[in-house]
């Protein structure tokens, strides 16, 4: 790379000063800067704190309603009757020690994931944290590398920097020393040097960086649809509360503190506290599970968002192959001698000090040759598709050549064309070697290049990568294969991994630009080659435009603009710094093979908290109804907060933490508010009923001063009956550790009716028969309404 020295004064144009030398600061300078606090200190946030993991968990609205309920029960009521404050504080602080973990996970993840720039201090190349670079620092940055800090260009090799995601220009900006550099931009092409002028929180993008690298339980479908339901909760709850309070207090006229304890029992299961947290748990479980797997999450709803996707576009080079190349052949010719190409391929490999996959595999072949002096390079682009470099040989002749597409340096029908085609077809990559006319600064330097020879590679494919292709194709995603690399080649390498379709591929040349016909060749076909970044992004909009849920993976700078356009972006580990930038899953591990895993754990924890939402809100509707019917009939409230603790104990909060966790395969549907309250709904409407038809047959048939007693635990065997009904029914399809989970809550139920400390305890004895026979006839006529309704929601209102 060639340095230019400037000088430290300040240029009229650019008022920054250019370092002095190309050895970049000295230990000692290092040191001072230190001192007087010039280092980049912004801390690296992968997760929310410690206080506000705790924060988010205590401080809710419905904690607040029922933390105010918990402080009267103590006051005005049996210890029994105050157990939902218990159960609150347990399941608040199971929520922050989960977080917590998947805190400590993500925290531990992201430092493995993190930049690490080369600054040059006392003229060595260092690799340091991005957080230890100090103002003044020369960094060395090359092709996929993020910028960090702002600066000023002090060396460039035909460096090109993307300044997209800071200003939305597409086009890469050429730079030259003395041009300013901003953070948050990424080297496309070249390299070269640049130091830092603004470091910390002074830094151009340094806030949207840390934004960016946040933990958050925020925007998410899931999330914002139980938002939307609990403001609806709280608009039912608040009127009926009212009117309970008025109807047993006033009202009936019965003794203070037990109108208090029935009035809070009819509020406090209106509250569906435990789905917030039930949520918040499954997630954090989630990115634990994850983590372990060595699978970095940057944003959660990502879990959620890969589960919803049904187009996974894979970029070839780095997903489906490794990042290593063999050569297989080198083809001369017309004539060429071949131990000349051998000297041509050895200097153009030395020529990058930043060669890609490519490259390298020449450098590993051909060793340099001394002799040829580099006077001019032209580095790899992904939008021109080649490279290239001028020499002066040894013997005095000057010569340049290109190194590139064969079907992009040569015009149509070329004859050379028919042999790399047929290299093509075994799935080899083929680059062609042509000697320049012209000088590489020239955008038409291709223009009438002589071929000299053809470069053979063979792509090393990913072990793993066959059986993620068939996961994805059983799970109903469709994969679509988008190269930089000739469409034949990327076809071959496609089939030999048995992706269906490979074989018909198409030159994303003869793509058609409008949105809408795009759309429809990429939902017709599904292997594309010679894609230029810009159309990669194209893509990945026309696909959205026909409503499918797009995730993208790539490991290049030439996938970043795709992938933070996509739905899900995922990033290998190994990838550009850009990439895992804007990624919201990174693969540290490289494996193509966890992002199965990935879809399955978003698939778990959306379909299972679709599945255990339904329980929650019933609770809440047979809660609302309960309560308006008694303010209507004007009738003491038939439960003490001691019978829906144990209710909600062993019909959901229990079964609810199983089966949230459980495994879920089912893609993940759009409408979560209108799937689970399509269920909710009638389902707590019955249970309402059922249990106030109950608990007023047992109000005319038992008499007598004591009896509410009695007419309660009736109303409470039917609502608990009704309600595994109900459990019974989300549980479904049946495995043997299901059947057991229902089968074991109503054990429960029945060891606490059996039992006398504990019937005592709860306040449940059944008097007689036949009322407790009228509560299963009542309980069964419910369960048969329950089948009947939700087989008839399913036909009138599909989702």
């Amino acid at each position: 790379m060639t340095h230019i020295d400037a000088g430290s004064e300040l240029d009229p144009v650019h008022p920054v000063p250019v370092p002095t030398r190309a050895a970049g600061l000295t230990a000692g300078e290092v040191a001072e800067r230190v001192a007087r606090g010039e280092v980049n200190d912004i801390p690296v946030r992968s997760s929310r704190s410690v206080t506000e993991i705790v924060r988010a968990n205590v401080f809710t609205r419905f904690n607040a309603i029922i933390g105010v309920l918990w402080l009267v029960m103590l006051c005005v009521a049996p210890f029994q009757d105050s157990l939902f404050g218990y159960v609150i504080l347990a399941n608040t602080g199971i929520g922050i020690i989960q977080e917590w973990r998947a805190k400590k996970t993500l925290d531990s993840l992201a430092v493995i994931g993190e930049a690490r720039p080369t600054v040059r201090r006392d003229g060595r190349a260092t690799e340091i944290s991005t957080s230890a670079i100090v103002l003044g620092d020369l960094i060395e940055i090359g092709p996929g590398d993020k910028i960090v800090v702002d600066g000023v260009c002090a060396e460039a090799d035909g460096l090109e920097i993307d300044e997209s995601l800071l200003t939305g220009e597409a086009d890469p900006v050429l730079k030259r020393p003395r041009d300013l550099v901003m953070s948050g931009s990424f080297v496309v092409a070249g390299g070269g040097a640049f130091t830092a002028t603004k470091v910390g929180r002074e830094a151009y993008a340094a806030q949207l960086a840390e934004e960016a690298s946040r933990f958050t339980l925020v925007q998410s479908e899931l999330r914002s649809g139980i938002s939307t339901i609990l403001k609806y909760v709280t608009w039912m709850m608040v009127p009926t509360a009212i009117g309970l309070v008025i109807s047993q207090l006033v009202v009936k006229q019965h003794a203070f503190k037990d109108a208090v304890a029935r009035t809070v029992g009819g509020i406090v299961p209106m509250v569906p506290e435990g789905l917030v947290l039930l949520t918040s748990v499954a997630f954090a479980i989630g990115v634990i599970r994850l983590g372990r797997k060595q699978c970095l999450v940057q944003e959660l709803p990502a879990i959620e968002g890969l589960a919803r996707v049904n187009v996974v576009c894979l970029d070839k080079t780095g997903t489906l192959t490794e990042g290593g190349m063999d050569i297989t052949e080198v083809r001369a010719l017309g004539g060429a001698d071949e131990a000349y190409v051998a000297k041509v391929l050895g200097a153009l490999g030395e020529s990058d000090p930043r060669p890609n996959a490519s490259l390298q595999a020449i450098i590993d072949a051909y060793p340099d040759s001394e002799e040829w002096r580099c006077t001019e390079s032209l580095p790899f682009s992904s939008a021109r598709k080649y490279s290239g470099a001028s020499f002066s040989e040894g013997d005095g002749t000057d010569s340049a050549w290109l190194l590139g597409a064969p079907d992009v340096l040569l015009p149509p029908g070329h004859h050379v064309l028919a042999e790399t085609e047929e290299l093509n077809h075994q799935g080899l990559r083929v680059l062609l070697l042509a000697r320049a006319r012209g000088d590489l600064d020239d955008p038409a330097v291709k223009e009438g290049a002589e071929a000299v020879a053809l470069v053979a590679m063979e792509q090393r494919l990913r072990p793993d990568a066959a059986d993620t292709l068939r996961y994805f194709a059983e799970q109903g995603v469709h994969a679509k294969v988008i190269s930089g690399d000739n469409a034949v080649s990327v076809g071959a390498v496609a089939g030999k991994l048995g992706l269906a379709g490979a074989r018909d591929t198409v030159d994303a040349r003869t793509l058609p630009a409008e949105r809408a016909d795009m759309a429809k060749a990429l939902d017709e076909n599904t292997v594309f080659g010679r894609v230029t970044p810009q159309q990669k992004r194209d893509m990945v909009g026309a696909l959205q435009s026909h409503g499918h849920t797009v995730a993208m993976t790539g490991d290049g700078v030439n996938d970043v603009l795709a992938l933070k356009d996509a739905d899900i972006g995922v990033s290998m580990g190994s990838g550009s710094e850009a990439t895992r930038a804007v990624a919201q899953i990174v693969l540290l591990n490289n494996s193509f093979a966890t992002l199965p895993s990935v879809v399955a754990e978003g698939r778990r924890v959306i379909g299972n908290i679709t599945r255990v939402a339904s329980l929650f809100l019933v609770k809440t509707v047979y809660s609302v109804l309960l309560a308006v019917l008694v303010v209507c009939f004007q009738v003491e409230y038939p439960f003490l907060p001691r019978h829906l603790t144990l209710l909600s104990t062993f019909t959901i909060g229990i079964p609810a933490f199983f089966l949230a966790l459980a495994p879920n395969k089912e893609r993940a549907r759009p409408h979560f508010v209108r799937r689970v309250m399509r269920y909710a709904i009638p389902g707590g409407v019955v249970a309402g009923a059922a249990t106030f038809l109950t608990y007023m047959i047992a109000r005319h048939y038992y008499t007598g001063a004591g009896s509410l007693g009695a007419e309660t635990s009736s109303a409470t065997l039917t609502l608990f009956l009704v309600s595994m009904w109900v459990l019974a029914i989300i549980a479904r399809p049946y495995t043997w550790w299901r059947v057991c989970l229902v089968a074991a809550m109503g054990v429960g139920f029945l060891f606490v009716l059996v039992v006398p400390s504990l019937q005592k305890f709860f306040a449940l004895k059944l008097v007689g028969a036949a009322m407790p026979w009228t509560a299963v006839g009542i309980s069964a006529v419910a369960a048969v309404a329950l089948e009947f309704l939700w087989k008839w929601v399913d036909r009138r209102f599909p989702v």
